[in-house]
């Protein structure tokens, strides 16, 4: 089975740091657009930034400059370092994968697989 499973949350102060990590298993080995995702209460889930098949990243407005990829192909995992958090990045942030697809590809529409999410809570 495909798996995707986040950690590396938790609470901080307005200010601090978190490191998320996305670890991916059972996936077969081809090009997948990776994203992170964040979802609060009541509002719809928000692309926070985007790794593209060719290594191409895009950030939303809300994190650029605070936000930034990084990732260990040999532990088929995805890293989202996220500094000078803000009150307002509190949410619930999920990893995902598209279907995947060759290299030259633009990223699928809408993500397939999904982690089950982990909180992130800043406070002022």
């Amino acid at each position: 089975d495909v798996k995707l499973m986040e950690s590396g949350g938790g609470s901080v102060q307005a200010g601090g740091s978190l490191k998320l990590s996305c670890v991916a298993s059972g996936f077969i080995p081809i090009k997948y657009c990776q994203a992170w995702f964040r979802q609060v209460p009541g509002k719809e889930r928000e692309m926070v930034a985007q790794l593209t098949r060719d290594g191409s990243t895009t950030f939303a407005d809300s994190v650029k400059g605070r936000f930034t990829f990084s990732q260990d192909n040999a532990e088929n995992t995805l890293y989202l370092t996220m500094n000078n958090l803000k009150p307002e990045d509190t949410a619930v942030y999920y990893c995902a994968r598209d279907k995947g697809g060759p290299l030259s590809d633009a990223c699928s529409p809408s993500y397939v697989y999904w982690g089950p999410g982990i909180q992130v809570t800043v406070s002022s």
